[in-house]
Protein backbone atom coordinates (compact mmCIF):
# COMPACT_ATOMS: atom_id res chain seq x y z
CA UNK A 1 0.00 0.00 0.00
CA UNK A 2 1.57 3.41 -1.10
CA UNK A 3 0.50 6.75 0.92
CA UNK A 4 -2.57 6.78 2.73
CA UNK A 5 -5.11 8.80 0.95
CA UNK A 6 -6.92 10.30 3.92
CA UNK A 7 -3.39 10.92 5.25
CA UNK A 8 -2.50 12.91 1.32
CA UNK A 9 -5.66 14.66 2.17
CA UNK A 10 -4.58 16.63 4.48
CA UNK A 11 -0.83 17.58 3.42
CA UNK A 12 -1.45 20.68 3.49
CA UNK A 13 -2.74 20.92 7.03
CA UNK A 14 0.69 18.90 8.58
CA UNK A 15 2.80 21.28 6.37
CA UNK A 16 1.49 24.29 7.67
CA UNK A 17 1.99 22.41 11.06
CA UNK A 18 5.36 22.00 10.81
CA UNK A 19 5.97 25.76 9.36
CA UNK A 20 4.44 27.27 12.48
CA UNK A 21 6.57 25.14 14.53
CA UNK A 22 10.10 26.26 12.31
CA UNK A 23 8.61 29.78 12.88
CA UNK A 24 8.53 29.23 16.59
CA UNK A 25 12.01 27.30 17.70
CA UNK A 26 12.63 26.55 21.20
CA UNK A 27 15.56 24.92 23.24
CA UNK A 28 15.59 21.04 25.40
CA UNK A 29 13.11 21.49 27.67
CA UNK A 30 11.46 25.08 27.52
CA UNK A 31 9.60 23.88 24.38
CA UNK A 32 6.34 25.49 26.32
CA UNK A 33 4.92 26.56 23.03
CA UNK A 34 5.17 23.75 20.81
CA UNK A 35 4.53 20.65 23.56
CA UNK A 36 1.32 23.20 24.00
CA UNK A 37 0.66 23.13 20.16
CA UNK A 38 0.59 19.61 20.12
CA UNK A 39 -1.37 19.02 23.18
CA UNK A 40 -4.24 21.12 21.72
CA UNK A 41 -3.81 19.24 18.28
CA UNK A 42 -4.03 15.95 19.99
CA UNK A 43 -7.15 17.30 22.22
CA UNK A 44 -8.90 18.48 18.85
CA UNK A 45 -8.28 15.21 16.91
CA UNK A 46 -9.84 13.73 19.69
CA UNK A 47 -7.22 11.16 21.28
CA UNK A 48 -8.58 9.50 24.86
CA UNK A 49 -6.04 11.04 26.46
CA UNK A 50 -3.46 13.80 26.72
CA UNK A 51 -1.18 13.98 29.42
CA UNK A 52 1.32 16.70 29.74
CA UNK A 53 4.25 17.16 31.41
CA UNK A 54 6.16 14.31 31.35
CA UNK A 55 9.83 14.59 31.38
CA UNK A 56 9.39 18.14 32.65
CA UNK A 57 7.61 19.40 29.05
CA UNK A 58 6.55 16.04 27.45
CA UNK A 59 3.10 15.31 26.20
CA UNK A 60 1.94 12.00 25.85
CA UNK A 61 -1.05 11.50 23.99
CA UNK A 62 -3.26 7.97 24.16
CA UNK A 63 -5.46 6.70 20.95
CA UNK A 64 -7.56 3.65 21.62
CA UNK A 65 -8.45 1.22 18.94
CA UNK A 66 -11.86 0.22 17.85
CA UNK A 67 -10.81 -2.91 19.90
CA UNK A 68 -8.42 -2.92 22.42
CA UNK A 69 -8.91 -7.18 23.00
CA UNK A 70 -4.85 -7.63 22.05
CA UNK A 71 -4.07 -5.78 25.61
CA UNK A 72 -1.11 -4.38 23.43
CA UNK A 73 0.29 -0.98 23.09
CA UNK A 74 2.97 0.26 20.57
CA UNK A 75 4.87 3.87 21.12
CA UNK A 76 5.13 6.12 18.60
CA UNK A 77 8.01 9.10 19.59
CA UNK A 78 8.96 12.34 17.92
CA UNK A 79 11.62 14.66 19.15
CA UNK A 80 10.41 18.97 19.35
CA UNK A 81 13.71 20.60 20.50
CA UNK A 82 15.46 23.00 18.40
CA UNK A 83 19.21 23.91 17.79
CA UNK A 84 21.26 27.05 18.78
CA UNK A 85 21.40 28.16 15.66
CA UNK A 86 20.93 31.53 13.39
CA UNK A 87 19.11 30.25 10.49
CA UNK A 88 20.14 32.32 7.14
CA UNK A 89 17.28 30.83 4.46
CA UNK A 90 14.87 33.86 4.26
CA UNK A 91 11.36 31.59 3.89
CA UNK A 92 8.11 32.86 4.13
CA UNK A 93 8.56 30.43 8.06
CA UNK A 94 11.78 31.55 9.34
CA UNK A 95 12.71 31.37 12.71
CA UNK A 96 11.34 34.26 15.03
CA UNK A 97 13.67 33.51 17.40
CA UNK A 98 17.18 35.02 16.91
CA UNK A 99 19.83 32.66 17.31
CA UNK A 100 17.27 29.75 17.29
CA UNK A 101 15.92 27.18 14.65
CA UNK A 102 15.11 23.44 13.73
CA UNK A 103 18.07 22.64 12.34
CA UNK A 104 17.59 19.25 12.55
CA UNK A 105 14.04 18.56 11.14
CA UNK A 106 12.24 17.79 14.73
CA UNK A 107 9.72 20.31 13.44
CA UNK A 108 9.18 17.86 10.50
CA UNK A 109 9.30 15.04 13.23
CA UNK A 110 6.49 16.43 15.28
CA UNK A 111 4.08 17.35 12.41
CA UNK A 112 4.30 14.02 10.83
CA UNK A 113 3.55 12.05 14.31
CA UNK A 114 0.66 14.93 14.76
CA UNK A 115 -0.47 14.05 11.19
CA UNK A 116 -0.32 10.44 12.30
CA UNK A 117 -2.32 10.85 15.11
CA UNK A 118 -5.04 12.69 13.46
CA UNK A 119 -5.66 9.61 11.05
CA UNK A 120 -5.24 7.06 13.89
CA UNK A 121 -7.56 9.34 15.89
CA UNK A 122 -10.60 9.37 13.07
CA UNK A 123 -10.05 5.55 11.69
CA UNK A 124 -9.15 3.19 15.21
CA UNK A 125 -8.84 0.22 12.92
CA UNK A 126 -6.51 -1.04 14.92
CA UNK A 127 -6.57 -3.51 18.05
CA UNK A 128 -4.97 -2.03 20.87
CA UNK A 129 -3.45 1.09 22.14
CA UNK A 130 -1.49 3.82 20.36
CA UNK A 131 0.56 5.82 22.33
CA UNK A 132 2.21 9.30 20.55
CA UNK A 133 5.22 10.35 22.61
CA UNK A 134 6.36 13.97 21.81
CA UNK A 135 9.56 14.63 23.39
CA UNK A 136 11.73 17.65 25.10
CA UNK A 137 15.56 17.81 24.94
CA UNK A 138 16.87 15.58 22.64
CA UNK A 139 19.47 17.96 22.01
CA UNK A 140 21.87 16.97 24.48
CA UNK A 141 19.12 17.43 26.85
CA UNK A 142 18.04 13.51 27.50
CA UNK A 143 14.44 14.57 27.44
CA UNK A 144 14.38 10.75 26.50
CA UNK A 145 16.22 9.74 29.80
CA UNK A 146 13.79 11.78 31.76
CA UNK A 147 10.42 10.29 30.25
CA UNK A 148 11.67 7.02 30.65
CA UNK A 149 12.63 7.51 33.98
CA UNK A 150 9.62 8.74 35.17
CA UNK A 151 7.76 5.57 34.30
CA UNK A 152 6.02 6.74 30.71
CA UNK A 153 6.85 2.98 29.80
CA UNK A 154 4.72 1.64 32.67
CA UNK A 155 2.49 4.27 32.57
CA UNK A 156 1.30 3.21 29.48
CA UNK A 157 2.15 -0.45 29.03
CA UNK A 158 3.86 0.53 26.31
CA UNK A 159 5.13 -3.30 24.75
CA UNK A 160 7.57 -1.95 21.56
CA UNK A 161 8.40 1.91 20.59
CA UNK A 162 9.24 2.97 17.13
CA UNK A 163 10.96 6.21 16.45
CA UNK A 164 11.87 8.16 13.12
CA UNK A 165 14.61 10.61 11.90
CA UNK A 166 15.31 12.18 8.82
CA UNK A 167 18.26 11.91 6.63
CA UNK A 168 19.32 14.19 3.91
CA UNK A 169 21.71 12.64 1.68
CA UNK A 170 19.28 9.85 1.51
CA UNK A 171 16.42 9.91 -1.71
CA UNK A 172 13.72 11.35 -0.68
CA UNK A 173 11.24 9.73 0.95
CA UNK A 174 13.22 6.50 1.06
CA UNK A 175 13.50 4.17 4.25
CA UNK A 176 17.09 3.37 6.04
CA UNK A 177 17.49 0.88 8.51
CA UNK A 178 19.81 -1.55 10.33
CA UNK A 179 19.05 -4.24 13.29
CA UNK A 180 21.61 -4.08 16.18
CA UNK A 181 24.18 -0.78 17.12
CA UNK A 182 23.05 1.96 14.77
CA UNK A 183 24.33 5.30 16.34
CA UNK A 184 26.73 6.04 18.61
CA UNK A 185 27.06 6.69 22.27
CA UNK A 186 27.56 9.75 22.64
CA UNK A 187 29.87 10.85 25.65
CA UNK A 188 31.28 14.11 26.75
CA UNK A 189 34.71 15.19 28.65
CA UNK A 190 36.63 18.01 30.53
CA UNK A 191 40.05 17.84 30.98
CA UNK A 192 41.19 20.27 33.98
CA UNK A 193 45.12 20.93 34.21
CA UNK A 194 46.94 22.49 36.70
CA UNK A 195 50.86 23.52 36.66
CA UNK A 196 52.90 26.43 37.49
CA UNK A 197 52.11 29.87 36.18
CA UNK A 198 54.33 32.37 35.31
CA UNK A 199 56.35 35.14 32.91
CA UNK A 200 56.36 33.84 29.22
CA UNK A 201 60.08 34.68 29.59
CA UNK A 202 61.35 32.39 32.29
CA UNK A 203 59.00 29.65 31.38
CA UNK A 204 62.14 27.53 33.64
CA UNK A 205 60.25 28.48 36.66
CA UNK A 206 56.92 27.28 35.43
CA UNK A 207 54.80 24.41 34.57
CA UNK A 208 53.25 25.55 31.05
CA UNK A 209 49.33 24.02 30.56
CA UNK A 210 49.14 24.49 27.40
CA UNK A 211 52.17 22.48 26.23
CA UNK A 212 50.68 19.56 29.16
CA UNK A 213 47.37 20.34 26.91
CA UNK A 214 48.76 20.05 23.56
CA UNK A 215 50.46 16.76 24.78
CA UNK A 216 47.47 15.26 25.96
CA UNK A 217 45.65 16.37 22.78
CA UNK A 218 48.02 14.29 20.61
CA UNK A 219 48.07 11.72 23.47
CA UNK A 220 44.39 10.52 23.27
CA UNK A 221 44.41 10.20 19.72
CA UNK A 222 46.69 7.19 20.23
CA UNK A 223 43.82 5.46 22.53
CA UNK A 224 41.58 5.05 19.51
CA UNK A 225 44.84 4.31 17.57
CA UNK A 226 46.75 2.05 19.30
CA UNK A 227 43.83 0.55 21.92
CA UNK A 228 40.79 -0.17 20.39
CA UNK A 229 40.58 -3.03 17.94
CA UNK A 230 40.58 -1.84 14.56
CA UNK A 231 37.36 -3.60 13.99
CA UNK A 232 35.56 -1.65 16.45
CA UNK A 233 34.64 1.98 15.93
CA UNK A 234 35.22 4.74 18.63
CA UNK A 235 36.06 8.83 17.77
CA UNK A 236 37.66 11.11 21.13
CA UNK A 237 37.38 14.58 19.54
CA UNK A 238 39.37 17.45 21.79
CA UNK A 239 36.91 20.56 20.85
CA UNK A 240 37.85 23.70 23.15
CA UNK A 241 41.05 24.46 24.85
CA UNK A 242 40.89 27.58 27.08
CA UNK A 243 44.20 28.69 29.03
CA UNK A 244 45.24 31.99 29.87
CA UNK A 245 44.43 35.94 28.70
CA UNK A 246 47.41 37.40 28.38
CA UNK A 247 50.16 37.20 25.70
CA UNK A 248 53.06 36.92 27.98
CA UNK A 249 51.93 34.74 30.69
CA UNK A 250 52.10 31.21 30.81
CA UNK A 251 48.79 30.24 32.18
CA UNK A 252 48.23 28.22 35.63
CA UNK A 253 45.30 26.29 34.48
CA UNK A 254 44.09 25.00 31.43
CA UNK A 255 40.74 23.47 30.18
CA UNK A 256 40.14 21.07 27.59
CA UNK A 257 36.53 19.81 26.61
CA UNK A 258 35.49 17.24 23.83
CA UNK A 259 33.51 14.58 22.98
CA UNK A 260 34.23 10.67 23.11
CA UNK A 261 31.67 8.01 20.74
CA UNK A 262 31.78 4.53 20.64
CA UNK A 263 29.41 1.71 19.13
CA UNK A 264 29.72 -1.02 21.87
CA UNK A 265 29.27 -0.49 25.88
CA UNK A 266 32.52 -2.85 25.84
CA UNK A 267 34.39 0.05 24.02
CA UNK A 268 32.98 3.06 25.85
CA UNK A 269 34.54 1.33 28.90
CA UNK A 270 37.92 0.94 27.62
CA UNK A 271 37.84 4.23 26.04
CA UNK A 272 36.87 6.15 29.24
CA UNK A 273 39.73 4.15 31.67
CA UNK A 274 42.38 4.50 28.76
CA UNK A 275 41.39 8.14 28.91
CA UNK A 276 41.84 8.33 32.09
CA UNK A 277 45.18 7.22 32.11
CA UNK A 278 46.36 9.31 29.61
CA UNK A 279 45.70 12.20 30.84
CA UNK A 280 47.24 12.15 34.41
CA UNK A 281 49.69 10.47 33.34
CA UNK A 282 50.95 12.86 30.39
CA UNK A 283 50.65 15.50 33.02
CA UNK A 284 52.58 14.15 35.69
CA UNK A 285 55.56 13.71 32.91
CA UNK A 286 55.28 17.57 32.42
CA UNK A 287 54.89 17.81 36.98
CA UNK A 288 51.12 19.22 36.26
CA UNK A 289 48.17 17.81 37.18
CA UNK A 290 45.43 16.76 35.15
CA UNK A 291 42.08 15.31 36.01
CA UNK A 292 39.46 14.11 33.35
CA UNK A 293 35.28 13.89 34.42
CA UNK A 294 34.36 11.71 31.82
CA UNK A 295 30.37 12.26 31.70
CA UNK A 296 28.30 9.68 29.91
CA UNK A 297 25.02 11.20 28.22
CA UNK A 298 23.81 8.70 25.21
CA UNK A 299 23.88 5.38 24.53
CA UNK A 300 24.51 3.16 21.94
CA UNK A 301 21.53 3.16 19.53
CA UNK A 302 20.73 -0.14 19.20
CA UNK A 303 17.84 -1.59 17.55
CA UNK A 304 16.21 -4.84 18.27
CA UNK A 305 16.46 -7.89 15.35
CA UNK A 306 12.41 -8.66 15.23
CA UNK A 307 11.03 -5.06 15.56
CA UNK A 308 13.91 -3.92 12.74
CA UNK A 309 12.47 -6.51 10.24
CA UNK A 310 8.93 -5.47 11.18
CA UNK A 311 9.86 -1.68 10.91
CA UNK A 312 11.41 -2.59 7.36
CA UNK A 313 8.02 -4.63 6.69
CA UNK A 314 6.38 -1.74 7.03
CA UNK A 315 8.02 0.97 5.44
CA UNK A 316 8.12 -1.10 2.18
CA UNK A 317 4.08 -1.36 2.62
CA UNK A 318 4.56 2.30 2.01
CA UNK A 319 7.26 2.55 -0.35
CA UNK A 320 8.38 -0.73 -2.09
CA UNK A 321 11.94 -1.90 -2.23
CA UNK A 322 12.82 2.11 -1.33
CA UNK A 323 13.88 0.42 1.86
CA UNK A 324 17.64 -0.04 2.78
CA UNK A 325 18.13 -2.27 5.63
CA UNK A 326 22.11 -2.29 6.14
CA UNK A 327 22.45 1.30 6.55
CA UNK A 328 25.71 2.56 7.73
CA UNK A 329 26.81 2.63 11.09
CA UNK A 330 26.93 6.49 11.87
CA UNK A 331 28.93 8.03 15.08
CA UNK A 332 26.38 10.83 16.18
CA UNK A 333 24.35 10.39 18.80
CA UNK A 334 20.23 10.07 19.46
CA UNK A 335 18.75 9.76 22.85
CA UNK A 336 15.89 7.35 21.80
CA UNK A 337 19.01 4.86 22.58
CA UNK A 338 16.99 5.18 26.13
CA UNK A 339 13.65 4.15 25.04
CA UNK A 340 15.38 1.13 23.23
CA UNK A 341 16.97 0.47 26.42
CA UNK A 342 13.46 0.25 28.10
CA UNK A 343 11.55 -1.45 25.24
CA UNK A 344 11.83 -3.23 22.17
CA UNK A 345 11.84 -1.81 19.29
CA UNK A 346 13.45 -0.32 16.34
CA UNK A 347 14.49 3.29 14.98
CA UNK A 348 14.29 4.52 11.05
CA UNK A 349 15.60 7.47 8.71
CA UNK A 350 13.80 8.47 6.67
CA UNK A 351 14.82 10.19 2.92
CA UNK A 352 15.02 14.22 2.96
CA UNK A 353 17.00 14.13 -0.84
CA UNK A 354 19.65 16.50 -2.13
CA UNK A 355 20.46 19.30 0.43
CA UNK A 356 22.27 20.97 3.63
CA UNK A 357 23.01 17.99 6.43
CA UNK A 358 21.14 18.87 9.54
CA UNK A 359 23.14 21.07 12.47
CA UNK A 360 23.48 23.18 9.40
CA UNK A 361 22.19 26.96 9.31
CA UNK A 362 20.51 26.59 5.41
CA UNK A 363 18.95 23.56 6.64
CA UNK A 364 14.81 22.80 5.95
CA UNK A 365 13.03 20.22 6.50
CA UNK A 366 11.55 19.20 3.13
CA UNK A 367 7.38 18.71 3.37
CA UNK A 368 7.42 16.61 0.19
CA UNK A 369 8.16 13.59 3.04
CA UNK A 370 5.34 14.38 4.96
CA UNK A 371 2.60 12.18 3.55
CA UNK A 372 5.11 9.26 3.83
CA UNK A 373 6.32 9.83 7.50
CA UNK A 374 2.88 9.78 8.34
CA UNK A 375 1.83 6.81 6.06
CA UNK A 376 4.49 4.84 8.39
CA UNK A 377 3.32 5.82 11.64
CA UNK A 378 0.08 4.45 10.18
CA UNK A 379 0.83 1.60 9.02
CA UNK A 380 3.08 0.80 11.52
CA UNK A 381 0.31 0.82 14.03
CA UNK A 382 -2.51 -0.67 11.63
CA UNK A 383 0.10 -3.87 11.22
CA UNK A 384 1.04 -4.58 14.61
CA UNK A 385 -2.29 -4.47 15.88
CA UNK A 386 -4.57 -5.46 13.16
CA UNK A 387 -8.06 -4.96 14.10
CA UNK A 388 -9.01 -8.66 12.14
Amino acid sequence: MPIVNRIAEFHDDVTAWRRDIHAHPELQFDVHRTAALVADKLREFGVDEVVTGIGRTGVVGVIRGRKTGSGRAIGLRADMDALPIQEVLDHSYKSRNPGIMHACGHDGHTAMLLGAARYLAETRNFDGTAVVIFQPAEEGGGGGREMVEEGMMDRFAIDEVYGMHNAPGLPTGSFAIRSGSMMAAADMFVIDIEGIGGHAARPQRCIDTTLVGAHIMTALQSVVARNVDPIEAAVVSVTTFKAGDAFNVIPQTARLTGTARTLSAAVRDQLEERMKDVVEHTARAFGAKATLDYQRHYPVLSNHAAQTDFAASVARQVVGDRVDVNTPQVMGGEDFAFMLEARPGAFIYIGQGDGPYVHHPEYDFNDEIIPVGCSYWAKLVETALPAG
